[in-house]
């Protein structure tokens, strides 16, 4: 209190400026302007009455505050700001300001935090986040498994359980798929934002190989069939980092709760097929998504339909192909192959290495992010599917691979070997499609010798098999070091005479 009246009496009577009289007793000039209005307020001035003690002139500058009981002030709805943060956009003081204006005997600001974060405490999270509505889908897959028979052997497979739960709402889906790999993994993601009716803006996935090709704390590859999924939905893949699970706490809670609430539901069932099993977990999925929170107002649909089903971004208007993506490299034929089966390519791209993309019906070729051939797919092992316009129309620009060039290579280790390498070229309905048998033919003289592939050529010709693994296979078994077979007519001739061997000329 002697600092206020040194600054009344300096004010008053020496008419200094709120800075000189701050400089001289040694406190801020806001506060000598705070002494200064207060004192105006209280009808005070210069000199003081001489009743007024520091205890009555403390009083009258700062009154003290009415007191309201603590079990008068109107408590907040602690579940209701909840789910309110929820929202996006929505802070903890935009809640306050709020309840204030509601309120105004209410708690202050920072006692409103307090009491929050000590209701929040009660509800035993790990770990504290706050999940916006829309925002994210965490998925996974139960360490339990649910057991099919086969109707007619009666053997029993384990099939897996994909699990996927919304952040804001715990909205959660589940299904059983027979393997976790890439089609299924990618078929229950696609059904995941169908049930859900829209897409989020973030997924959420383990470190499993089927979402995750190269795992890393701070930049994880993402498959890229799943980044094509996500980039078709219009969402982001954000894994959750290795050995973290709080990262995806949601959907290690939903497992948790699907195994219970389902698998130990239908423990003593038995299914003999996966749609079957399916369709009684999506019944028991109904009664988990509607069965009311413990601790919280509501259950898992309702706050679905009032928070998150409106902000969720609507499903594509095209359904997502599955398609797989791999390389393959050109060889000297323009054609890369693909599951066994050769695809033309154009032919400027010879030894270059192409992306692949499969899908059930088609085959595409990227080089450098653009496409540059696509065929319908075929399942033939070891045909050939070539269109003219990836063919030359010379071989001027790769001159040095044609017929004649591979027949003339073949030609150095023998005359077999190079009318072996002709029959060859003439049986394809491209002679570009049988260069590399003939390279195979050639390249055999480096593992064996070429006298020995001389003569296995040869015993090729001689017995009409004309394909590049007759040729290994005699090679392999040392045929071509044994005397070439007689011809029929020589072998007839040493046949017993009998009546019963009539000869060709009985079937005339």
């Amino acid at each position: 209190m002697r600092k206020i009246k040194d600054v009344l009496r300096l004010h008053y009577e020496a008419g200094l400026k709120q800075r000189a009289i701050a400089r001289s007793v040694g406190t801020s000039h806001t506060t000598v302007g705070e002494f200064l209005r207060r004192a105006a307020l209280a009808g005070l001035s210069w000199p003081l009455p001489e009743n007024l003690d520091e205890a009555r002139l403390e009083q009258l500058l700062f009154p003290p505050a009415a007191a309201i009981p603590a079990d008068q002030r109107p408590v907040p709805d602690w579940a209701s700001i909840h789910q309110e943060l929820k929202r996006k956009g929505v802070t903890l003081g935009l809640l306050w300001e709020e309840h204030q204006s509601a309120h105004p005997d209410g708690y202050r600001y920072s006692r409103f935090c307090d009491l929050y974060r000590e209701w929040t405490g009660k509800l035993r999270l790990s770990m504290r986040q706050v999940h916006k509505a829309g925002e994210k889908l965490f998925v996974d897959y139960a360490g339990q498994t649910l057991s099919i028979v086969d109707r007619r052997t009666g053997e029993i497979r384990e099939a897996q359980l994909f699990v996927a739960a919304l952040g804001a709402s715990n909205y959660t889906f589940a299904e059983a798929t027979w393997t976790q790999g890439l089609p299924d993994w990618i078929g229950s993601h696609i059904r995941a934002f169908s049930f859900c009716g829209g897409v989020p803006e973030i997924v959420v996935p383990d470190n499993l190989r089927s979402g995750v090709s190269k795992p890393c704390r701070y930049e994880p590859d993402i498959n890229p069939t799943y980044a094509e999924l996500a980039a078709h939905y219009g969402c982001a893949v954000i894994p959750a980092r290795v050995r973290k699970p709080k990262d995806k706490a949601k959907v290690e809670a939903a497992v948790l709760v699907a195994e219970r609430f389902i698998l130990a539901r239908l423990r003593n069932r038995t299914f003999f097929s996966l749609s079957e099993a399916n369709l009684a977990i999506r019944e028991l999925l109904e009664q988990l998504n509607r069965r009311p929170f413990k601790k919280l107002p509501g259950c898992r649909q309702e706050l679905f339909d009032t928070l998150e089903r409106a902000v969720l971004k609507p499903l594509p208007a095209i359904h997502y192909e599955f398609a797989e993506w791999r390389h393959a490299r050109v060889n000297i034929d323009y054609h890369a192959e693909v599951d066994h089966h050769y695809y033309s390519v154009p032919y400027v791209l010879v030894k270059q290495q192409l992306d692949v993309r499969l899908t059930a019906r088609t085959v595409e070729f990227l080089h450098k992010g653009q496409r540059v051939a696509s065929h319908a797919r075929s399942y033939e092992r070891g045909r050939h599917t070539t269109l003219s316009e990836h063919m030359p129309k010379s071989h001027r620009e790769y001159a040095e691979w044609t017929p004649q060039r591979l027949v003339a290579w073949a030609a150095k280790t023998g005359p077999h070997t190079a009318t072996l390498a002709e029959k060859i070229l003439a049986s394809r309905t491209h002679p570009q499609q049988g260069y590399r048998s003939v390279l195979g033919l050639i390249r055999l003289a480096k593992a064996y010798t070429p006298e020995r592939l001389e003569a296995a050529c040869q015993r090729a010709l001689a017995t009409s098999a004309c394909r590049l693994k007759s040729v290994a296979s005699i090679l392999k078994t040392g045929l071509d070091r044994q005397p070439l077979p007689e011809s029929t007519e020589s072998q007839l001739s040493l046949l017993p005479s009998h009546d019963n061997i009539r000869g060709a000329g009985y079937y005339h």
